[in-house]
Parts: C-alpha cells; structure tokens; sequence
C-alpha cells in the first residue's frame, strides 16, 4: 500500500503600506484551491488596510511603525516559517502582479525543479513599457540584469520583479534577516541564493502600472541602483575569497549532526 503524497502547504504573504484601495483586489483573485493561508504584514499604513485586512480574514501582523519594504519582508517570511510553510509566495497587495498565477509560479518548487521561482515582467516576448513600465526604469532593470547574470552566472530576464515564490530551505539556509530594511533586500536575498547553490528559474507575468499600484520615484530609483551594484561588488569579494561575508553564508550549513553520545551517567565496558 502505497502512502499518498502530501501536498505542499502553500503561504501567500502580503507586505502591505497603504494598500487599502487595492488589497480585496489582489486577495479575490487568489486561487483559493491552492493557497493554504494568506499571511498580511502591515508596515505602519495610514489608511484602511487594517479594516480591508480583517473584513478578509487574514492573518494579519502589524509592525509598530514604518520600517521599510526589506524589514517588512523578514517578518513575512518568519511567520509564514512558524506557519509550517513548504513554500511560501510573496504577492504585493497593490495589484500589480496577476495573483492567478500562483499555482504556475509554484510549480517548479513544487515539482522539484527549483528552489526560487521569480515572476519576470520582461520575459515572454512581452513589452513591459507597452504595459506602463516607464522607460528609464525599463533601461535601469536591462543594465542591473546585465550586471547581475554576469556577475551571478546566470541567464535570467529581470532579477527586479516582487513576484517571488521560495522553498521552505530556502528560507531555513539563508540569512535574509542580515539584508537591508529598505528596497534593496530583493536583491540581496538573491544574492544569498547564489551563493548558497540553490536553484532558480522564472516564469513570465504581465504587470499593470496604474496610480494605486506603488512605484519608486526616479531619485529612489537611482539610489536602489547604486546599491544593487554594491550588492554584487559584495557578492563577487565573496565568491572570490577576497572579503568572506557572513550575510552570504548559508545557516544550515554551519553545522552538522553527529549523533547523540552515552546516556547520562552510563559506563563504558
């Protein structure tokens, strides 16, 4: 008799500022078949996404003030942990990314394929400006990709998007709770993932660019690129042994098992 394989607990989790106009969007159009638990973690909003929030239904975590859309990210991915997550699925709650996709962006994970699945606006054959992507930010993400599959050895469309879905070891091996409060956290988990050796493939999504959905000004923009640049410059002293870095370093592999000894107060013969 063979024993029924176990389907993967499946966790959404929603960084939310200010997402009261766009959250029961995003959240109705989750498969609600294949999401096990929806997990809200609020980062000091001054509108209604607390009311929205609750009026759902999910499980809802609440920074005491603005910390920052890296900080935010660290609490999601800690409670979705505690939550017994074998992966877990990171949706803005703004709109922008299609929250049908679930199913296809875990797959791969699912299937054994992957351990980091990234949500690429860019791949596809898709034009990301022809959706609303501004053109100075389509030419910074096509340079900082660039840099990044150079630097990663990888051959990926856009490391830029935050439409993410990670393994539950993903998250047990790498050190995200080193990386940055701000913006640039996206890029250093990736980079983390690299150098970890787990593997990563991307799907493609459309993406809607409207008022309600959130987007970096252009100066903000310019600061997220310099340190993505810094990121890497860190990454490739890691690699090359010239500066080792903790933050880069996998958790799990610190240690290993060796067994347990002799009972307490038991004699040898």
């Amino acid at each position: 008799m063979t024993t029924p394989v176990r389907a993967p607990k499946v966790v959404v989790v929603m960084p939310a500022y200010n997402a009261g106009r766009t959250l029961r969007m995003t959240y109705e159009e989750l498969p609600k078949d294949t999401v096990n638990l929806v997990i809200l973690v609020d980062d000091g909003s001054t509108d209604a996404t607390l009311e929205v929030a609750r009026d759902l239904g999910l499980e809802i975590f609440v920074h005491d003030r603005n910390y920052g859309y890296g900080a935010n990210q660290k609490t999601c991915y800690t409670e979705a942990l505690k939550a017994g997550a074998d992966i877990v699925v990171m949706v803005h709650p703004d709109y922008q990314y299609d929250p049908t996709l679930v199913p296809k962006i875990i797959a791969p994970i699912a299937g054994g394929e992957a351990d980091l699945v990234l949500g690429s606006r860019l791949a596809g054959g898709g034009s990301a400006i022809e959706q609303g992507m501004p053109w100075w930010k389509y030419v910074a993400n096509r340079f900082l990709t660039g840099v990044e599959n150079l630097a990663f050895g990888l051959r990926l469309s856009e490391y830029h998007t935050g439409y993410r879905a990670f393994g539950r070891t993903v998250l047990e091996a790498v050190n995200f709770r080193m990386n940055s409060d701000g913006f640039v956290f996206d890029q250093e988990i990736i980079a983390q993932v690299v150098a970890t050796g787990f593997r990563i493939t991307e799907i493609a999504v459309p993406v809607r660019y409207f008022p309600e959905a959130s987007s970096a000004s252009f100066s903000a923009s310019c600061v997220y690129g310099l340190n993505i640049l810094w990121v890497v410059t860190r990454y490739l002293l890691h690699r090359t042994g010239i500066k080792r870095s903790r933050r880069l370093g996998s958790i799990t592999r610190r240690y290993s098992r060796l067994g347990s000894g002799p009972p307490p107060g038991s004699q040898t013969q």
